[in-house]
C-alpha cells in the first residue's frame, strides 16, 4: 500500500528543531562506556537457542583439549625411551609413545576440523537471527526514531556490526571452551607429576591477567569509538551520495570533502589507539610466554642435575608452559577483533533495545467495510515536550467529503495527515473513523483505509507494473494498466523500452520527478481505499499534466473521503470544506467562496498567491 512509505517520507514535516538531532550526533566525539560482560551474557543466552548443536561443539572441544593435555606428556614418554647414562633407547616405550602420539594428532585434525564446521553452523544462524530480528525491529519503530538517527548509522549496525559479530563469535567461542579446559587438563597433568615445576609455570597466570585488564581498559572505549565513527561516516556517505545533485548545485564539493576529511580523520584516530593499545597485549604475552619458559628450563635443569628428575618430565613441563599460556595468547591474538565484535553487538543490542511504536491492544477490533468519516475531537501534539504542534484541534469531516488543508509550511498540515494515520499517536485528544477510536482499530486495518499519494514519490527496484501494484499487490494486470490510464501514466510507460516491464529503483532517475509522481497517483487509483490523502501530489508535473491529473482526481475522489495538502488555488477552490491551519489551530473553516467573503487568512493567501494586494 502506498502508505507504506510514508515511514521515510511523511518523516519530512517541519519538527521545531527536531531534524538538528542528527547533526549533533554526527559531530559528537563523546563515548559512553558500555558493558562488555553483560554483551557477552546476552550473546551467550542467544547462543542456548541451539542447545544441541552447542552441546555437540562442547563435546568435541572437550575430547580437543584432552588430546592437547595428552600429547606433551606422552612427548615427555618418548624422551624417556632414551636411557642417556646407559646409552640405550628402550624401542617398545619409544614405538608406543610415538603410534599414540600419531594416532592423536590424526585424531585433534578430524575432531577439530569437525567442531569448526559445527560452530560455524551456529555461528551463521546467529547472525542470520540478529540480522532478522533487527530488520524486523526496524518495521516496528516509530517515526521518531527516523527523524534523529542518520540512515548510515543504522544501516551500519545492520551490516559491519553484525559482520563482526559473525567473524569472531565462532572462533571466540570455541577458543574460550578449549582454552578453559586445556589449562584445567594441563593443571591437573603437572601437578601430577611435580609441584614445583607447576608452581614455576603458574607465574604466568597474574602477569598475564594483570596485562590483559590493563590493555582491555584503554582498548574497549577506543574500540567503541571506532565502531561509532565508521556508522557516521557511513551515514555522510549515503547523505552524500542520496543528494549529490544538491552538492554539485550549490557547489558544496569542498565542504562535503572537509566534512569527509573530518570524520575519515576521527575514525583513522579512534582505529589507531583501538589497534595500538590492542596490539601492545600479543607481543607482551610472547616476552611473559618466554620468561616462564626460561624459567621452567632452569628450574627443570636444577631438577634434573641435583634432584634426579627426569628429562622427560622436563620436555613435559616445557611444552605445558607453552600450551598452559597459548589459550591466553590465543585470546589476545584476537583481542581486537573480540573488542571490536563486543562494540558492534553493544550497537546492535542499543537498536533491538529501542521502544517500539505503540503495540495494539489485545482487544484491538478489525476495522471492516468503513465508510470514511473522520473526527477530530480536542487534539493535542509535539513532537518535542513542551512544543507543541497541535493544540486542541477539532473538525468533523463526513463520508466521501473532500477537504483541503492549506497553511503556510510547517503550520501542522502533514502533521494531522501522520495523526489520521497513526503514525504518531496525539497527546491528548480523540481521533475517530466512523466514530471508533483509531487507538482501538488494529493498525493494519486503520491503514488500509488510506491511499496516500506524497510530494516524495518511493520506487521500489522492480518493474513498472510491480511498483504499481505495491498498493494492492492481488491486483491483475489489466487492473494496473486501468489504474495507469486514469492517472494518465499510461501514455509515458509504453514509450519506455520495455513498457511495464522496465525496471526502476528508488535509487535511479531513470525517471523524471513528475513521472515517479504520475506512479504513485497510479497506485492511489488501484488501492481503492475509502480515505484519500494527497499531500502536493501534483508539485512536480507541468501545468497540462497538472489539468490531466486533476481530471483522474475528481473520478478518483468520487465516493472517497479526501484530505487534500496543497498550495495552488486550482487544487483546492472546488474542495467540500477548506480548513485555514496555523499556530497550531484551525483558523478558518469553509467553502472557498465561504472563506474569500471573510477577508480573513485564507483571503489573503489568495490574494498574495495571485500576486493582489490586500
Amino acid at each position: 500500500m502506498e502508505q507504506g512509505k510514508g515511514l521515510q517520507d511523511m518523516g519530512k514535516m517541519p519538527s521545531m528543531g527536531r531534524g538538528h538531532v542528527g547533526g549533533a550526533r554526527r559531530f559528537s566525539s563523546s563515548a559512553k562506556p558500555q558493558n562488555a560482560k553483560g554483551t557477552l551474557k546476552r550473546i551467550l543466552r542467544i547462543y542456548l537457542k541451539w542447545g544441541r548443536a552447542i552441546f555437540a561443539a562442547v563435546v568435541l572441544t572437550a575430547l580437543a583439549s584432552g588430546i592437547t593435555v595428552l600429547l606433551p606428556y606422552f612427548t615427555g614418554r618418548a624422551f624417556d625411551a632414551f636411557q642417556a647414562r646407559t646409552g640405550t633407547v628402550q624401542r617398545d616405550l619409544l614405538g608406543t609413545a610415538l603410534f599414540i602420539m600419531g594416532s592423536l594428532y590424526a585424531a585433534n585434525w578430524l575432531i577439530t576440523t569437525a567442531n569448526g564446521l559445527c560452530m560455524l553452523k551456529v555461528t551463521q544462524k546467529l547472525v542470520f537471527a540478529l540480522r532478522s530480528e533487527y530488520f524486523s525491529k526496524l518495521q516496528k519503530l516509530p517515526l521518531t526514531f527516523y527523524d534523529t538517527r542518520s540512515h548510515g548509522d543504522t544501516m551500519s549496525r545492520l551490516t559491519n556490526d553484525i559482520d563482526n559479530i559473525s567473524s569472531t563469535i565462532a572462533q571466540a567461542t570455541t577458543q574460550l571452551i578449549s582454552g578453559v579446559l586445556t589449562l584445567t587438563g594441563s593443571l591437573v597433568v603437572m601437578i601430577s607429576l611435580n609441584l614445583p615445576l607447576t608452581g614455576v609455570v603458574l607465574l604466568c597466570v597474574p602477569l598475564v591477567a594483570g596485562l590483559t585488564k590493563l590493555i582491555a581498559g584503554r582498548s574497549r572505549s577506543y574500540f567503541l569509538r571506532q565502531q561509532q565513527s565508521l556508522g557516521t561516516l557511513n551515514g555522510l556517505i549515503e547523505e552524500n551520495i542520496r543528494g549529490l545533485k544538491m552538492v554539485k548545485a550549490f557547489g558544496r564539493q569542498e565542504d562535503v570533502l572537509e566534512e569527509f576529511s573530518v570524520l575519515n580523520g576521527q575514525l583513522f584516530e579512534n582505529s589507531r589507539k583501538a589497534q595500538t593499545w590492542s596490539g601492545f597485549l600479543m607481543p607482551l604475552m610472547n616476552v611473559i610466554n618466554n620468561l616462564i619458559f626460561t624459567l621452567v628450563a632452569i628450574a627443570g635443569g636444577i631438577g634434573t642435575v641435583s634432584y634426579g628428575l627426569s628429562i622427560g618430565t622436563v620436555i613435559s613441563f616445557l611444552t605445558y608452559s607453552k600450551h598452559f599460556a597459548q589459550p591466553l595468547n590465543s585470546v589476545a591474538g584476537m583481542f581486537n577483533t573480540i573488542q571490536a565484535a563486543l562494540a558492534g553487538a553493544e550497537r546492535v543490542f542499543e537498536i533491538l533495545d529501542e521502544r517500539e511504536e505503540t503495540p495494539d491492544p489485545p482487544d484491538a477490533a478489525v476495522l471492516e467495510h468503513p465508510a470514511g468519516e473522520v473526527a477530530f475531537c480536542n487534539v493535542d501534539f509535539s513532537y518535542e515536550q513542551g512544543r507543541k504542534v497541535l493544540e486542541d484541534v477539532s473538525f468533523q469531516v463526513h463520508a466521501g467529503e473532500v477537504v483541503a488543508l492549506v497553511g503556510e509550511t510547517g503550520a501542522g498540515k502533514t502533521t494531522l495527515v501522520n495523526l489520521l494515520t497513526r503514525f504518531y499517536d496525539p497527546d491528548r485528544g480523540r481521533i475517530l473513523i466512523d466514530g471508533v477510536d483509531t487507538v482501538t482499530i488494529t493498525r493494519r486495518s486503520l491503514r488500509d483505509c488510506f491511499s496516500v499519494v506524497l510530494q516524495d514519490t518511493c520506487l521500489f527496484t522492480g518493474t513498472i507494473m510491480d511498483n504499481i501494484r505495491y498498493s494492492r499487490p492481488q491486483a491483475g494486470d489489466e487492473e494496473v494498466i486501468k489504474a495507469a490510464r486514469m492517472a494518465c501514466a499510461h501514455e509515458f510507460i509504453t514509450r519506455l523500452p520495455k513498457g511495464y516491464q522496465t525496471e526502476v529503483s528508488g535509487s535511479t532517475d531513470t525517471l523524471s520527478q513528475g513521472q515517479r509522481q504520475l506512479l504513485a497517483i497510479a497506485r492511489a487509483v488501484l488501492c481503492q481505499a475509502p480515505i484519500l490523502i494527497l499531500d502536493e501530489a501534483t508539485s512536480s508535473v507541468d501545468t497540462r499534466t497538472e489539468k490531466s491529473i486533476q481530471r483522474a482526481l475528481v473520478t478518483l475522489m468520487e465516493g472517497h473521503t479526501s484530505f487534500l495538502i496543497a498550495h495552488r488555488l486550482s487544487t483546492i477552490r472546488d474542495a467540500d470544506k477548506i480548513m485555514v491551519i496555523g499556530d497550531g489551530r484551525i483558523q478558518e473553516t469553509g467553502t472557498h467562496e465561504e472563506l474569500m467573503r471573510k477577508k480573513g487568512v485564507y483571503y489573503r493567501m489568495v490574494a498574495g498567491q495571485m500576486g493582489q494586494e490586500v
